[in-house]
């Protein structure tokens, strides 16, 4: 009971991340690694205003504005000084770690005696607190309802044939620049989010807390989408789906017993395997069969018409 509640809200918490990856990776095709520094970025901006009272809530905010003000200096990056987009986002990247160091004023800074959003009255059943568990599901389903209503308006439209087809931008008179921007903002707001409940769930902000979170986002949606493509479910459905399972993935080979030190090379073989089932040389490889197994029925099959015209 437990360890699945706890699989559940870490990830939930993961998903709002996965949900920002979502929109880079799979709506605007854009290779965006700012996530590793926007993660902690979230973070640090609410460890930071909760050490200094202020409002939790108003904290988390602010510290998911911060993350989206990132994103923004990504997309100013490759729309307005022309560098590739994988390149922006890994400069980013790296310049927030000094930021983040700048914000916390060392690496880590513990949260224990401050003020959380997960402060509210304990509702427990059979001996667990499901109020954590509980509030990140009405967040998740405020942002999947948001998330959803985005994407249907014009601007949501704008973004879509971002990684469709950019030059339905331009027939449409529509400023690209602007929307990749908005787009990558909008993915980095989450992600900022999501560092910020991440940080004053686990109790401390740390200025590591990003590595690699953008390739394990990237991973859980990969997960979800190659697992859950045959049935007709909305893209932030699928996200959270993903997240959840990669956290049960995680806790289910750990329990099994492989070394923590080797899980990051499980997760890259994962993927790996994902990709190749999705869209790669696993997937080629069974189409080719299905083709070679269709035509043999048609070869099989033009005899017989032969000897009924006979």
């Amino acid at each position: 009971m437990n360890i699945l509640i706890s699989i559940l809200e870490q990830g939930l918490l993961f998903a709002i991340s996965v949900m920002g990856i979502y929109i880079t990776y799979k709506i605007m095709n854009f290779a965006d690694l700012s996530m590793d520094g926007t993660y902690p970025l979230g973070g640090a901006v609410a460890g930071l205003l909760l050490m200094n009272g202020v409002n939790p809530w108003i904290a988390t905010l602010i510290a998911a504005a911060a993350g989206a003000l990132g994103g923004s200096i990504t997309g100013l990056i490759h729309t307005k000084l022309k560098i590739n987009g994988l390149m922006a986002g890994i400069l980013v990247m790296f310049g927030l770690y000094s930021v983040n160091l700048r914000i916390m004023g060392k690496s880590n800074i513990p949260l224990f005696n401050s003020a959380s959003v997960f402060d509210l009255p304990e509702l427990k059943v059979a001996g667990t607190n499901l109020t954590p568990l509980l509030l990140l599901c009405s967040v998740v389903l405020v942002i999947r309802l948001g998330f959803e209503v985005f994407f249907k308006t014009r601007t949501g439209f704008f973004l879509r044939a971002v990684g469709d087809n950019e030059e339905i931008l331009t027939s449409l008179a529509a400023d690209s620049h602007a929307i990749k921007i908005l787009g990558l903002a909008l993915a980095n707001f989450l992600v900022g989010l999501s560092g910020a409940l991440t940080a004053q769930y686990q109790g401390f902000a740390d200025v590591g807390m990003g590595t690699g979170s953008a390739v394990t986002a990237l991973a859980a949606v990969i997960i979800g989408t190659a697992l859950l493509k045959r049935l007709d479910l909305a893209m932030s459905t699928i996200a959270i789906i993903g997240a959840i399972l990669y956290k049960a993935i995680l806790v289910v080979v750990l329990r099994f017993g492989l070394d923590p030190n080797d899980f990051k090379l499980a997760t890259a073989v994962a993927v790996i395997i994902a990709m190749g089932s999705s869209y790669g040389s696993f997937q080629f490889r069974h189409r080719a069969k299905k083709a070679s197994r269709v035509k043999g029925v048609d070869e099989s099959a033009q005899p017989q018409r032969a000897v009924t015209h006979v």
